[in-house]
């Protein structure tokens, strides 16, 4: 039988673990830190962790771990016991809701508090606090008290909220109650930010005295924008009575805590003046903590909306695990017969180390671990699998799928350079918290990031348009799979004059040496021409400023109600041209004259055509345009054709998806579509300082809509590649070159055609019948690159070159300022002595009409 002392010993034990279990509410915890004038970085250097743990723990989004929280909770007894919370008067409890019970309230004494377990996870309880301070407890019998809290004093302090952990779970701390006394409480039931909370539950169950509003602790490191209001406050946690089956633990009397400072998860720009996008309103319950999470050192993982979840693994599958079993990531389908995105952990560099990658990838060329990687070996042990393109920056963990349900992680690897400056900037030095805002953003306006934004951009056609649906078969009874009206449903070859070199239906016709002419080859591709310095007029030289002016998203632009083909080309001889029929026209456009201080829109580098070429249906159907308008002595008939009679908008969903992102995205930045046109210039001139982060999220959506039109025709890689070999890229169905070119041509008819309109606004004189050709005076550009033109002006602004009246309306059809797609923005302003020096030595100007070294090819991502 023990001894007395054994007795005691054991007591003992177990009262300092729950003396280093017990911490005070999340809002008490900062009034101490500042009741003693020390900073966060003090308290984390002295408890061995980054002053961003202690921030989150001070706002409620986490909670210590040991051995951390021991001397976490050492340090706040301390504090507590030197700087006694002041007393305040109780709050009255506002009148119940009609129809609801009010919580019993205890008159003396502490009261247990009955934890309600509501599902799976349980929850914080919620600290009642009252009148006037609890006596101090006595020191342990036969020992001395510790400096700090003793079991006894952490029980009676009223501070250690009654606490359930788990591994794994989501740490948040309860707003703390006011009342008259003590009272039993449960968990409240959590409901992620923008979603109703659970009901309370019935039989009796009651609600609890909802908290003071000043009391309540932030739950986001983000203030509502204009644009983004903040999501609803959840309802006050529900009252249970007290169950046998329920662990118990006492509250007892103290004030109610100060309200507590906002506090931000990691230095940053005011938070009013970023958009703060919470976790996605899913209704699907395995969605609730948004589309992904970023993982950092500690094992938090940071989340939508602020969000910070404990993740125990160290090991890449232990991750995998987690994240399927219990981080509740990942995104709904865009499209019924579409897939769920799969949930996305985004791995830091400090992750990396602890889940044992390398700081950086030796296989340069590869790009991914060797197979004989303990990584690599770990998961195949544990029965997971990766894809053929194995454990890279932007890696796939899977097993196969099991009645109907996915079973797949994707892992982002930041010191592999997962996220590509040229698309997301300096994103991956952001910290954490930060990351998962932007990378939130990106995910709930345009796609869950999936590898580079190119193929961010492809899959996002995909699943607004999945190629697939089930259909039932009337006469069997049996679902089977059927394609989807307007989808991209089966892989097609090309036409000849469609695929690029290294095609097998190329290699078929031509030898390897062979270099195609344009009678050979569709080359519709975006502009790159600078006008002649002999062709600059007098008034122009005058003019001091070179002016340019930028398309926004012209791609995307383009892609809007654009008719593309769906099924594979049918070759025709000597068609009659029809504009709206999607295909490639072999058609001698040689013959249309266009001003010569104007490009040529039937070629990228904007000379005329010398012979029959191969264009696609939107620069046929812009010749015939141009030959109606100024009644061109010339007739648009192919000599033959490779025509696709099946088309449709394949693109609408698309764009719209993408517009909307972009303006959302421009209005977080305070660019809206009801600025004038100098308020406008104004909002555009510091939009991307108003927030860096949201900033990245545009340059993103941007990278995204040029990269998925690119990957239409994506080429082979690897340099064990042979011409004339098929590569990988061709068995989808959404390698399509020739909706590449569609766009492209699109895009640049569409520039040429407000070229031409704004020539016409601002000649003096009409252009002469039978040709494109304008009087001196009329305004035409120098360069152009791609979405770019620059034009000679006498002021530095776009309002003293476009023309604009006096009530600041542009003239029809011609460049106007603007955030919508396929309107204009300023790119930039220089002396026009530099734009014609760069002409003289055979440079265009527009690539670098932004000044800084901003080199606009190099820049342009992919």
């Amino acid at each position: 039988m023990p001894t007395e002392d054994e007795l005691f010993g054991a007591v003992d034990a177990l009262l300092e673990h729950v003396s280093s279990d017990s911490l005070p509410p999340p809002a008490e915890r900062r009034r101490l830190r500042e009741a003693a004038g020390l900073s966060q970085a003090q308290v984390a250097a002295a408890v061995a962790t980054r002053r961003e743990a202690v921030g989150n723990w001070e706002a409620g989004r986490s909670e210590p771990r040991p051995p951390q929280r021991a001397a976490y909770a050492r340090l706040l007894e301390g504090l507590a016991a030197r700087f006694p919370a002041p007393a305040s008067p109780a709050t009255p409890p506002p009148a119940e809701p009609e129809g609801r019970t009010a919580a019993p309230v205890a008159s003396d004494g502490p009261a247990p508090v009955a934890l309600h377990r509501s599902g799976p996870e349980p929850r914080t309880a919620v600290p009642v606090a009252s009148h006037g301070p609890a006596p101090a407890a006595p020191p342990r019998s036969g020992s001395e008290a510790p400096p700090a809290a003793s079991a006894v004093a952490s029980a009676t302090d009223g501070l250690a909220p009654a606490t359930q952990q788990r591994s794994g779970s989501e740490k948040r701390a309860a707003a703390p109650a006011t009342s008259d006394g003590p009272a039993p409480v449960t968990p409240p039931r959590y409901a992620p930010e923008g979603r109703p909370a659970a009901p309370a539950a019935p039989n009796g169950l009651a609600s609890a005295t909802p908290p003071h509003p000043a009391a309540a602790p932030h739950r986001s490191p983000q203030q509502p924008s204009p644009h983004h209001p903040a999501p609803p406050t959840p309802p006050a946690p529900a009252v249970s009575a007290t169950s046998s089956a329920a662990p118990s633990a006492h509250v007892t009397e103290e004030p109610a805590p100060a309200p507590p400072a906002r506090r931000a998860t990691a230095p940053r720009r005011p938070a009013a003046q970023k958009a703060a996008p919470p976790a996605p309103p899913a209704t699907d319950p395995r969605f609730a903590h948004g589309p992904l999470g970023v993982l950092d050192g500690d094992g938090s993982v940071y989340c939508a909306g602020g969000l910070v979840l404990e993740c125990p693994a160290s090991t890449v599958p232990d991750l995998v695990e987690w994240t399927l079993a219990e981080a509740k990531l990942g995104a709904p389908r865009l499209h019924r017969s579409g897939k769920d995105s799969d949930p996305l952990i985004v791995v830091t560099a400090a992750a990396a180390q602890r889940l044992g990658l390398p700081e950086r990838l030796e296989d340069r060329r590869g790009m991914r671990l060797p197979e004989d990687h303990r990584a690599v070996r770990q998961i195949a042990k544990a029965k997971w699998q990766l894809t053929k393109r194995g454990f890279g920056p932007w890696t796939r963990i899977y097993r196969p799928v099991r009645s109907g349900e996915r079973q797949c992680v994707q892992l982002a690897i930041l010191p592999w350079d997962a996220l590509d400056a040229r698309a997301w900037g300096d994103a991956d030095q952001l910290p954490p918290a930060e990351l998962a805002r932007v990378l939130a953003a990106y995910a709930t306006r345009v796609l869950t990031p999936r590898g580079s934004t190119a193929v961010a951009g492809l899959e996002l056609m995909t699943a607004l348009r999945p190629p697939t649906r089930a259909v039932k078969d009337d006469a069997t009874g049996t679902w089977t799979s059927g394609p989807v009206p307007g989808s991209l449903t089966a892989p097609v070859d090309p036409a000849p004059p469609e695929a690029p070199d290294e095609h097998p239906v190329v290699a078929a016709l031509f030898p390897s040496t062979h270099q195609r002419t344009p009678a050979e080859v569709l080359d519709e591709e975006a502009y790159d021409w600078t006008r002649p310095v002999e062709l600059l007029t007098d008034a122009e030289c005058g003019k001091p400023f070179a002016v340019g002016i930028d398309v926004n998203t012209a791609f995307l632009a383009a892609a809007n109600r654009l008719a593309v083909g769906l099924g594979a080309p049918e070759h025709v001889k000597e068609p009659r041209f029809d504009r709206t029929t999607p295909g490639a026209w072999l058609v001698d456009l040689s013959g249309i004259e266009i001003d010569p201080r104007l490009p040529s829109p039937f070629t990228p580098h904007g000379h005329r055509p010398d012979g029959p070429a191969w264009y696609a249906t939107p620069t046929v159907a812009y010749a015939a345009e141009l030959s109606d308008t100024f009644r061109l002595p010339v007739a648009v008939a192919p000599i033959e054709a490779y025509i696709r009679r099946e088309a449709g908008p394949y693109l609408d969903p698309w764009y719209k998806h993408l517009a909307e992102a972009y303006k959302q995205t421009m209005a977080d930045l305070g660019v809206t579509a009801d600025l004038t046109p100098q308020q406008f210039l104004t909002a555009m001139a510091g939009h991307k300082s108003a927030d860096p982060g949201m900033a990245m999220v545009l340059s993103a959506i941007k990278s995204t809509v040029k990269g998925g039109i690119g990957k239409l025709r994506e080429r082979p890689q690897g340099a064990k590649y042979r011409p004339g070999e098929r590569w990988p890229a061709l068995e989808r169905p959404t390698w399509r070159p020739d909706i590449r070119a569609a766009v492209i041509a699109a895009a640049r008819v569409n520039m040429h055609r407000k070229m031409v309109r704004t020539a016409l606004a601002t000649g003096s004189t009409p252009p002469l019948a039978g040709a494109v050709v304008f009087g001196e005076d009329a305004l035409l550009p120098i360069a152009l690159l791609s979405d770019c033109a620059v034009y000679p002006g006498a002021g530095p602004s776009p309002l003293d070159v476009l023309p604009y009246d006096a009530a600041g309306k542009a003239a029809p059809g011609t460049f106007r300022l603007g955030v919508s797609p396929g309107m204009v923005k300023h790119e930039g302003t220089q002396p026009l002595y530099w734009a014609v020096e760069l002409m003289e030595q055979q440079h265009n100007p527009a690539r670098h009409i932004k000044g800084d070294g901003h080199d606009a090819v190099l820049d342009a991502g992919e």
